[in-house]
């Protein structure tokens, strides 16, 4: 979006708008397949218009884009580590985005494991052999710099589409 000046505007909280007001009797929900079309599409559209690892740096950074504000707005930061964590698996849960587990954290290493189940973007895709989840890479990485004010790394590991059963993920921090 730009300003009218032409500067190019940057997303906020409040551009979702208000639900409770402009969907009354709908509410907040709607269909996977419904969210898959449109992400499926504009990811098709991107990898055409530009290039397949355009698209997904693309991805990516919507991801952590969302993980950052999704953070903000949604999660308490000052929490310790499990408990944000909790409250992170508790939100993402509620809103119906997947079921999360924390597999392995190296503390010393400052690496982490999660794993999503039944996650929005994939589960129930057929095997195509290729990792799809780049958004949720970002978005991962998006809510752990929230968190810890450091720049993450995370890279799927297992993807449904890809033949696993579970959405997994490797995150460290970037280096400095």
């Amino acid at each position: 979006m730009y300003t009218e000046d032409g500067d190019e505007r940057r997303f906020s909280w409040s551009d979702l708008g208000d639900i409770e007001q402009g969907r009354p009797n709908l509410g907040d929900t709607t269909s996977v397949a419904l969210y898959r079309l449109l992400q499926y599409t504009m990811r098709d559209v991107l990898r055409n218009r530009f290039d397949p690892q355009i698209a997904e740096e693309i991805f990516f950074e919507s991801g952590r884009r969302a993980g950052l504000e999704f953070c903000s707005m949604m999660l308490d930061r000052s929490l310790d580590f499990q408990p944000f964590v909790a409250q992170l698996q508790a939100t993402l849960e509620k809103h119906g985005v997947g079921i999360l587990r924390l597999e392995e954290t190296d503390f010393e290493n400052r690496t982490i494991t999660l794993a999503m189940y039944e996650d929005l973007d994939c589960s129930g895709q057929p095997d195509t052999g290729e990792m799809v989840c780049s958004y949720d890479e970002g978005f991962f990485a998006g809510v752990l710099e929230g968190y810890t004010g450091e720049s993450f790394q995370v890279k799927e590991v297992d993807c449904w589409a890809a033949g696993g059963r579970v959405c997994r993920f490797k995150a460290q921090p970037l280096p400095v």
